[in-house]
């Protein structure tokens, strides 16, 4: 026989825990919802390598194409500076178009010694094959020219490699490495876009149908932060939780002075129908 005191501990138990929605039919709800980053994106080397720099910390806010991290690079340096070398390289191309220019006036010269029979058959054939293999070698040089320039491409590209660059702009939420140690395939930092947003919702099944994308709903932040954000709903998951009879919904947080942190729990309300 359970006593009257336990029943009123069991009974307050069950309302602490037990949560309560608001009907679409009362005009809005408060739900418990997540602020989250837009985007996580832990950042590595596409190459291995000794990393030479880090040039961000924990927290640091970062750009779009910003330098993270590099690693060492002397060896990808002289492999560029020998490629631009050769693809300037101009006596050859130059030399070939000499060539071809004599051998060109030689065929002319020998053309009109052959109308008057000055020279035999074979010397204009001579002359002939002369300006052909001049006009080869000219091909030739022009194609290696262009050959060491698609290398100089390549190098700089392999060059490139060694620098890493932010794919996003956001916050370093994490700083994994430090220079001098071998990078292979672990993530050097972690970065965090916080502009937007994103609130994760789980909505209960009294809202199915009632939340669509585009819909603006209000947000609250759990203290210290104070103020109702607004927000508009981006995804609305058509897949139930049968166990908890919820349904995700996910809204974008407007962030643009990073005022809003990451992380925090919040309660979103949607307006009336």
């Amino acid at each position: 026989m359970i006593s009257t005191q336990r029943r009123r501990e069991l009974w307050l138990f069950f309302i602490v825990v037990t949560p309560v929605w608001a009907s679409p039919a009362t005009g809005a709800s408060d739900i418990s919802c997540l602020v989250q980053p837009e985007m996580v994106v832990a950042v590595g080397s596409p190459v291995e390598g000794l990393l030479n720099s880090v040039k961000v910390d924990q927290g640091d806010f970062v750009k779009e194409g910003q330098v993270l991290a590099t690693l060492e690079s002397s060896l990808e340096q002289a492999e560029v500076a020998l490629a631009k070398a050769k693809a300037e390289m101009e006596a050859e191309v130059k030399g070939s178009v000499v060539r071809e220019e004599f051998s060109a006036r030689k065929l002319g010269r020998a053309k009109e010694l052959r109308k008057s029979t000055a020279i035999a058959q074979h010397e204009l054939d001579e002359a002939e094959t002369e300006l052909r293999l001049a006009e080869v070698a000219r091909l030739e040089a022009t194609e290696k020219k262009r050959l060491a320039q698609l290398e100089l491409q390549r190098a700089n590209a392999l060059l490139g490699l060694r620098t890493i660059r932010s794919p996003i702009t956001g916050v370093v939420s994490e700083r994994f490495m430090s220079p001098g140690e071998l990078v292979k395939q672990t993530p050097i930092v972690k970065l965090a876009q916080i502009d937007p947003l994103r609130v994760e919702v789980f909505a209960p099944l009294v809202w199915l149908g009632k939340i669509s994308i585009g819909k603006q709903a209000d947000v609250r932040l759990e203290a210290p932060m104070s103020g109702t954000y607004h927000a508009r709903v981006t995804v609305v998951n058509p897949v139930i939780d049968s166990a908890s009879g919820t349904f995700a919904v996910r809204l974008e947080l407007p962030n643009p002075k990073y005022r809003i942190p990451a992380g925090l729990a919040c309660t979103v309300r949607f307006p009336e129908q």
